[in-house]
């Protein structure tokens, strides 16, 4: 075997578009590229031989990355191995194992465990920002791009000639809609909970119907709807329910997909060993593909030893040479320096033709935010909700707000709920209470809508929809009303475990701006412990607590929620509520889902 020198010219980062990262990606990136450019010097002053056998034991790391390129970057630690390829003058020996993005994101938000491996390439950064999105979460340190591989929709010839490939473009949102026709096409997805292809392509879909007009969150929620009927485990498996031919028995099985939300590297994989009759074709939308990132992170890296931590560096160097980028092209992803042109080779492969715009990069990476609204969306589209409203309507709700041209917290609160109501299916049920101290008589609290289904007849005329809007809108703190925080979240739990509907993830949101004023009610001590015994794993209802502003007691609202396996937030600004509500049921639900399933 040759040797092999570390790149002095490439980036450290393929070509297409990028994620948005922290500065510490700028960061670790130049320390890859110093790395690499220190040790390019040494070998040519023979100080680092990759030719000499190895002169101590083995640098061991190990790492885990998304099932797609973990067998690419298998293959370059064991031509590591295998070349004798040196770190510091010890040989690397880095083990590759391919585990489930989500799973793995989920086991690091947790923070319960020590994680048994060194290095983590995820297929998205995705995954990267819901690992740290819990304080417990374990240190990641990005240290750049392995490869790219853009989202996109992939259909079987039959489907892709009626929607007019390869000549026909369209955007995010016509060519779902075109896909998705009733009587002529079956599209299908990966859980966008599971899996970064469908959560990108959801968010991206999702945009471009809101960018097409007026009613756009409406037809976002539709195709959400739609894909939902259809949606599979893993990138895998999706492409299972692809139909096998064009035969009349494969087109007339509804169980079959003629069209499916998929990678250009996923299709690349399955066009490459198939006979050539269900070859996929790919449309690249034209308002932006977005694309598969495999960000390369350092986990806890301040645990590593200092070899470990330049041998892992040392590896990311490794996978900018001429011949990982040969390995990752092989396996169909995009790989090189920023200004590498796209191999027209490997598009071909995967099934794209021009005019299809593939080799673009107009998309813009979508926002944390963005994706957070499309996961809050996705689980109460396939999960419908049943959520209890417990706002704060005590005297400091007054409060003006900061920023916000005098309007007080219960003015902006009111404007966040009625932008997350307008989130929810006509499917979901809600209700509102408010609450303060003696509101009803000795209660601190009263019911002022019913938790019903929110596409219901109301009483009055209209729905259930209009009539929660208006009650909305019509909150009022209290004038000299004090907090009555934890009398109020028993009874509020209390009703909705009553009330539980199997099937519906069952929650209590909870704003409050203060801290518990009813000295004559329950105490913290016993709220929580009241709590732990009235849980029912059987029955399960999560307490999602939001602290609003700098008075609200964070440490109460965080033990409460946890007492009922929900979670507690903090917000510093009320308009902040409706991201925090789907981020929240996005989470607690996920949660739950992780707890029903086999390790």
């Amino acid at each position: 075997m040759g040797r092999h020198s570390l790149p002095d010219e490439r980036a450290a980062g393929p070509a297409g578009p990028r994620s948005p990262r922290r500065r510490g990606v700028a960061i670790a990136t130049a320390l890859v590229l110093t790395v690499a450019a220190g040790a390019a010097l040494a070998v040519q002053s023979g100080a680092l031989s990759f030719a000499e056998a190895c002169g101590y034991v083995p640098v061991r790391l190990r790492m885990v990355a998304s099932p797609d390129i973990a067998p690419a970057l298998r293959a370059i630690a064991d031509r590591a191995r295998a070349d004798k390829v040196t770190s510091d003058g010890r040989c690397l020996d880095i083990r590759v194992v391919a585990r489930e993005n989500y799973r793995v994101a989920s086991a690091l938000a947790r923070g319960s465990e020590t994680p048994d491996f060194e290095v983590w390439v995820p297929d998205s950064g995705v995954w990267v920002d819901r690992a740290e999105s819990v304080g417990d979460a374990a240190s990641l340190t990005p240290a750049g791009n392995v490869a790219l591989s853009p989202v996109t929709l992939a259909a079987v010839p039959t489907a892709a000639a009626s929607l007019g490939w390869p000549r026909k473009t369209y955007t995010w949102a016509g060519l779902t809609t075109a896909a998705a026709e009733r009587d002529q096409r079956l599209l299908g997805a990966a859980d966008p909970a599971r899996s970064a292809t469908g959560l990108l392509a959801l968010t991206s879909i999702a945009g471009s119907s809101r960018d097409s007009g007026p009613g756009g969150d409406t037809r976002a929620a539709a195709t959400a709807k739609l894909l939902s009927q259809r949606v599979s485990d893993s990138d895998l498996q999706v492409l299972r329910t692809l139909a096998e031919d064009d035969s009349g028995a494969e087109k007339g099985n509804p169980r079959r997909n003629e069209a499916v939300l998929l990678s250009e590297q996923a299709a690349f994989v399955h066009n490459s060993g198939s006979n050539g009759a269900a070859n996929l074709q790919l449309f690249y939308p034209t308002d932006g593909a977005p694309a598969l990132d495999y960000p390369y992170n350092l986990v806890d890296e301040s645990e590593l030893t200092t070899d470990e931590s330049r041998a892992a560096m040392r590896f990311m160097a490794l996978l900018t040479d001429d011949a990982s980028y040969r390995t990752l092209e092989d396996h169909g992803f995009r790989a090189g320096a920023a200004d590498t042109p796209v191999k027209a080779a490997l598009v071909r492969t995967a099934g794209g033709r021009a005019p299809q715009p593939y080799d673009t990069d107009d998309s813009r990476p979508p926002t944390a935010e963005e994706v957070r609204r499309t996961l809050g969306l996705w689980t109460v589209t396939v999960q419908s909700a049943r959520l209890t409203t417990v706002v704060d309507a005590s005297g400091s709700m007054e409060a003006p707000v900061p920023g916000r041209g005098g309007q007080s917290r219960m003015d902006v609160t009111k404007a966040s709920l009625l932008q997350a109501l307008a989130q929810f299916t006509p499917e979901d049920e809600i209700g509102l209470w408010k609450f303060a101290t003696r509101l009803d008589g000795a209660k601190d609290y009263r019911e002022v809508e019913e938790t019903a289904r929110l596409g219901d007849a109301a009483k009055g005329g209209g729905t259930h929809r209009e009539e929660l809007s208006d009650a909305f809108s019509a909150l009022e703190p209290v004038p000299d009303g004090d907090t009555g925080l934890y009398d109020t979240t028993l009874a509020a739990f209390k009703d909705a475990q009553a009330s539980y509907v199997k099937g519906k993830f069952n929650a209590v949101v909870l704003l409050t701006d203060g801290t518990n004023k009813d000295d004559r009610g329950i105490s913290r001590a016993a709220l929580i412990a009241r709590l732990r015994t009235l849980t029912d794993p059987a029955r399960p209802v999560a307490l999602i607590g939001i602290a609003i502003g700098p008075d609200a007691d964070r440490a109460a609202v965080h033990q409460i929620a946890r007492a009922t396996g929900g979670a507690g937030y903090e917000v510093s600004d009320p308009g902040d509520i409706q991201a925090v509500i789907l981020q929240a049921i996005m989470a607690v639900g996920e949660e739950e889902g992780e707890e029903g399933q086999e390790p």
